[in-house]
């Protein structure tokens, strides 16, 4: 099997296994998501926080998002452009969404938009992570092509990128590509964990 087979197999696997998750399991791990949040300290400082809409079993962020708003920092969530780039629109609860190209909910008419340089934390959602940063996403590239400033650039910067993902979906290596945005932190329900200066192994997935 080639590795871009390889890699649908895989993402198809740990897709399965997401959305086999019971409503319970989700509840406790997005409680443990906060958690985990709270030992990053842009988490409570940093002013634009972009997320994402969990769907397909993605690890929700119910619980991360309300103490945003309290603290008076701005939650964004992305919006596909036309040239296959992510922009980010402010959201709130009750704010109106549409479902995009792939059936993700997006905010309607968003009177303000921002790029990716302008963000300060960003959430990022995926299929599957190693502990150097590497991520499997969906196989669309939106976050790697929006994100590519960020390759030459001295990490971590903003912004800082977080990856969010159950525990499960952690793999021993991930053989990245030469277009892919490294992560700095990943997020699970269990643990917080630093990618950076993490010893880099060409290892495939």
């Amino acid at each position: 099997m080639d590795a871009p087979a390889q890699r649908r197999e895989l993402r198809q696997q740990l897709a399965e296994r997401r959305r086999a998750l019971t409503p319970l399991e989700r509840i406790t791990a997005a409680q443990g998501l906060r958690r985990t949040l709270e030992q990053l300290p842009e988490y409570f400082t940093d002013a634009r926080v972009a997320g994402y809409w969990a769907s397909n079993g993605e690890l929700p962020l119910n619980v991360v998002i309300p103490p945003l708003a309290a603290r008076e920092q701005q939650f964004l969530l992305p919006v596909i452009g036309a040239d296959r780039q992510l922009r980010f629109a402010p959201w709130q609860a009750g704010d109106a969404v549409q479902p995009n190209r792939h059936g993700i909910p997006e905010p309607v008419a968003p009177s303000t938009w921002f790029a990716p340089f302008q963000l300060d934390l960003v959430l990022v959602p995926l299929l599957g992570f190693d502990r150097r940063g590497h991520r499997l996403g969906y196989g669309g590239g939106y976050y790697d092509r929006s994100f590519a400033f960020l390759k030459d650039q001295i990490r971590p910067t903003e912004p800082l990128l977080v990856g969010i993902g159950y525990a499960f979906q952690e793999l021993d290596a991930i053989d990245a590509e030469p277009w892919d945005v490294a992560l700095d932190f990943i997020a699970t329900e269990r643990e917080l964990i630093d990618c950076n200066g993490e010893p880099d192994s060409k290892v495939s997935a």
